[in-house]
């Protein structure tokens, strides 16, 4: 039975091994800011592989995109996130920390989904009720105040061409700003999807457990465009398809569930929403967002054609983005430039939206954990990452028993045949059951051994992660039964 692991062990497995580093550590490092080293770079990969290969390379119905971080201002003003995309906070004024409102409530579970400043102004006028999570100090809150979450950056040469813009908070924006360029330039036809995997930033006001939430993050998202009135099946098709992913993949299913969000606590935008949540190592409630699967309706699209039509505004308010109000929606909206026309069904209408939204960071980490183990064999623990040959940083490792009578040149000429088709690593150094032990905690699902043995009958010996099991096979067939066994 796995151990359950505690984020101590993760976190420091993962600087140990090279799997994450803290950012920029020789200058003291950079608060939720990470590198992932030489094997966390690979077991992302292969994590944001999965996702890609499940959301878009075995479906017809899904396309690729991936869009610029920087965006035009007016994206933002027409998705609402630079009126509204801001956190309340507080400051205790014992401590001088710094809180959601939202997140002074005494919750079993934290959201990643922002509560609306107008909802937590409901929650703020409680504040004397509230618990300071640092000191624990009751009801001693500053007045409430809000805080912006996306990053503003300037592009332009000089003062007077400068334009302020911002790093993307989501990457959904760009897929939506898309949706006319994707339909003019290819064959789909609703219901369709758009995928993009790309990197997102929050100026959080707290971040939290390691790589879990952090202030620049990956995301792994879809929009799947559907006609009104399918929306509920195609919802109902992307929570199953999204939930038995994580399984497929090693997640163990006790670890994870559904989570509905109430009425309340839905987005403006939302009809329903569900998160996939992982019970992770840490938090009041140890259930924690693993993603999120969400219909959006018409929207964004709707937004978008609104806000196409403030273009000549913007020009006029030297690009001011707190003079600008979006237009009124046009009583046609449904013949805009972002709308659909059936050719069978004779009519046009505003897609409706699902929206399945990862995190690959995220993921990364439930990956680890889910996989993170320690047993005792022959009296000494053994730390393993029993991961799923599919997202396994290095599928296979190749030793040498000794360094002589041509074993090395033997076992090179394995590896180097191995990393044609996936990932592998040599090594020959020290003795071979500490190899294994190196390989066992990097999550690596086969050794393979060349011995005095294999320079006689070309036979080496296979070692399977898990069980430890050995067997002798041949090195001719070594590379075909590998692939085989790794479902590759």
């Amino acid at each position: 039975m796995a151990k359950l692991a505690k984020l101590d062990d993760i976190v420091s497995l993962c600087k140990r091994r090279g799997f994450i580093f803290q950012s920029s550590e020789i200058y003291g490092g950079l608060a939720s800011c990470y590198d992932y080293g030489p094997l966390g770079v690979e077991l992302k990969r292969n994590v944001r592989e999965a996702w890609w290969k499940d959301v878009v390379r075995m479906r017809d119905d899904v396309v690729g995109l991936d869009c610029s971080i920087l965006m035009h201002p007016l994206v933002w003003k027409s998705s609402g996130h630079a009126d509204k995309f801001a956190d309340l906070v507080t400051v205790c004024k014992k401590c001088n920390t710094r809180t959601r409102v939202d997140h002074l409530e005494d919750h079993a579970d934290e959201h990643t989904e922002h509560v609306p400043v107008e909802t937590a102004l409901v929650d703020a006028a409680d504040l004397d009720k509230k618990v300071c999570p640092n000191c624990k100090t009751v009801g001693k809150f500053s007045e409430p105040m809000a805080f912006k979450l996306m990053f503003e950056t300037q592009m332009g040469a000089n003062a007077d061409d400068t334009m302020t813009l911002f790093l993307r908070p989501e990457t959904a924006q760009g897929i939506f700003a898309n949706f006319r360029n994707v339909m003019d330039s290819t064959r789909v036809k609703i219901p369709f999807g758009i995928a993009q995997i790309g990197k997102s930033f929050r100026n959080e006001v707290t971040t939290k457990a390691f790589i879990f939430r952090t202030r620049e993050f990956e995301q792994a998202e879809l929009e799947f465009f559907c006609k009104p009135g399918t929306d509920e099946e195609w919802y109902e098709h992307w929570k199953q398809r999204r939930f038995q992913w994580y399984i497929d993949h090693g997640i163990k299913a006790e670890n994870l569930r559904f989570r509905d969000h109430d009425p309340d606590e839905l987005a403006h935008y939302a009809k329903a929403c569900v998160d996939v949540e992982y019970k992770f190592p840490f938090g009041s409630g140890d259930w924690q967002e693993l993603e999120g699967i969400a219909n959006r309706t018409d929207f964004d699209l709707r937004q978008h054609q609104r806000g196409m039509r403030t273009i000549n505004d913007w020009h006029e308010a030297g690009g001011d983005l707190q003079k600008i109000t979006l237009k009124d929606e046009d009583p046609e909206y449904f013949k805009g430039p972002l709308s659909y026309f059936d050719e069978q069904a004779k009519e046009r209408y505003i897609p409706y939206v699902i929206e399945p939204s990862a995190g690959i960071d995220r993921s990364t980490l439930a990956f680890l954990v889910d996989a993170y183990d320690e047993e005792e064999v022959d009296g000494k623990t053994r730390n393993v990452l029993r991961f799923h040959p599919t997202i396994a940083p290095v599928k296979a490792a190749v030793f040498p028993l000794v360094k002589k009578h041509g074993m090395p040149e033997f076992a090179t000429k394995i590896a180097n045949d191995l990393k044609s088709s996936f990932s592998c690593f040599y090594d020959q150094k020290g003795a071979i059951g500490r190899r294994y032990r190196r390989q066992d905690e990097a999550g690596t699902p086969y050794c393979i051994t060349v011995d005095g043995d294999s320079m006689e009958d070309n036979t080496v010996t296979l070692r399977e992660r898990d069980s430890m099991e050995q067997t002798r096979v041949s090195a001719d067939q070594l590379k075909s039964l590998l692939i085989e066994k790794l479902g590759l």
